[in-house]
């Protein structure tokens, strides 16, 4: 595809649309972040970024430095008479019955439907439900402008060198003038660039992610059977990371999936077969699965304490959905520590991405103050940071021996020596090792 300088709206500025917007303006395009929060656009202008995202800062900080990136107020006051392509990245939040709720989506469109300039194109970033596209196509009116979706991958904590360097395109629209000239935005990025109708486009992005919900929850359930028969599953995933039809990515188990899209774009695939007049029986054993996860977590957490965790002292580290980012949206870590908590246990929790008062639990700025005196400790959220710890200073600190990693990211010799009892996940238990 030809490259061609375009003049870009893009109305949020989410984590999609604040990285879609630098990503394109350091592409050399020219790009209007607009949004409804009066607050969040001039932190914005000021170079306040308040994502944690490695890269997005310096991106934002350049293009603005350098005039290709600017921020409005309102998606109105972005759009001129030069506009050329709008960027929709809203939030579909999940609705009372699961299904994704478009309402910001279709609300802007009926906003700014009257001054897009005649040519112009609708790209719809928002996860939304197959046939979302054709919809605010009508809900337009307008034939002179077409509606394309362009769904994002972009994963949290590593969303800046996903958009820079994506695995492929999709864009999707009937119009497909329209959908090559969205494709052409990216051709500097050298990706393959699918072109579809919107519904498939729709599709992929709802399939691609239930697809990992159920990897994931497929090796969690293999980590419970290498418990059971005395296997380990870093191992077992090993020698099925190498078969290329499986691949190796999101085969490491853990507390279970959360964030802000997996939980949410499962619930809502169900939603699109039911409604469709199918079922996704498959899908939903994946969630419950999910589910039973956490319960699992909780009981290991039961069993380190003695068999209750009524009064027990439990220090908690991590509490963000992934180490990397500060988004606490369905983060597993906050569920486990919601049920202990609710079992009677005193929670001390640190996380270095995360600041604020939580029910339930009392948040400290260090993580040997979240370890003091307890009589478990808990790794829920995989940061570096806590896999350095002097854990012979932990054991110190702590008034028992027993330490559950839920992510398996401690080495478990490192802290056998240090007299520790390490419980992970999918591997047997590591005794403490006396001198």
């Amino acid at each position: 595809m030809v490259w061609v300088q375009r003049r870009i709206v893009v109305v949020g500025t989410g984590y999609v649309g604040l990285t879609t917007g630098a990503c394109l303006a350091s592409i050399g395009h020219d790009v209007a972040c607009a949004d409804i929060d009066e607050d969040k656009i001039a932190r914005l202008r000021a170079g306040r970024v308040d994502i944690l995202e490695p890269g997005l800062a310096e991106l934002v900080t350049g293009g603005t430095r350098d005039g290709r990136l600017r921020f409005v107020l309102g998606a109105r006051a972005a759009i001129g008479a030069d506009t050329e392509v709008v960027f929709l990245c809203l939030p579909t939040p999940m609705g009372a019955d699961g299904a994704a709720d478009v309402r910001a989506v279709e609300s802007v469109v009926a906003d700014i439907g009257a001054l897009l300039p005649a040519g112009a194109a609708l790209a719809v970033k928002s996860t939304v439900p197959v046939g979302t596209t054709r919809r605010l196509a009508d809900l337009l009116g307008r034939h002179d402008v077409a509606v394309v979706s362009n769904p994002e991958f972009l994963r949290e904590g590593s969303a800046v060198r996903d958009f820079l360097h994506p695995d492929r395109i999709v864009v999707g629209s009937a119009d497909r003038a329209a959908a090559d000239r969205v494709g052409e935005l990216y051709a500097p990025l050298g990706a393959p660039c699918l072109v579809v109708d919107a519904a498939s486009a729709e599709m992929v992005k709802y399939a691609a992610n239930c697809f990992l919900a159920v990897k994931l929850s497929y090796v969690n359930a293999i980590a419970e059977l290498c418990e059971r028969v005395g296997a380990d599953v870093g191992a077992v995933a090993d020698g099925m990371g190498y078969d290329p039809r499986i691949g190796r990515a999101y085969l490491r188990p853990g507390p279970g999936w959360g964030g802000s899209c997996l939980p949410k774009d499962t619930l809502a695939m169900l939603r699109v077969a039911e409604a469709a007049g199918g079922e996704f029986p498959l899908l939903r054993a994946a969630i419950d699965e999910n589910a039973r996860q956490r319960e699992r977590m909780v009981a290991k957490v039961r069993d380190a304490c003695g068999g209750s965790l009524a009064g027990a002292r439990v220090g908690l580290l991590g509490l963000a959905f992934k180490a990397g980012t500060n988004d606490l949206r369905d983060s597993p870590a906050l569920g486990v520590a919601a049920a202990l908590a609710e079992l009677g246990a005193e929670l001390t929790a640190h996380d270095p991405a995360i600041t604020g008062q939580f029910a339930g639990m009392t948040l400290v700025d260090d993580p040997y103050q979240a370890v003091k005196g307890a009589s478990a400790v808990v790794l829920l959220t995989e940061w570096p940071e806590f896999v350095a710890l002097d854990w012979a200073e932990v054991a110190e600190l702590m008034d028992g021996v027993d330490v559950v990693d839920t992510r398996n990211a401690l080495d478990p010799a490192t802290l056998a020596a240090a007299g520790l009892r390490v419980h992970g996940v999918g591997r047997p238990v590591v005794r403490v090792r006396t001198p």
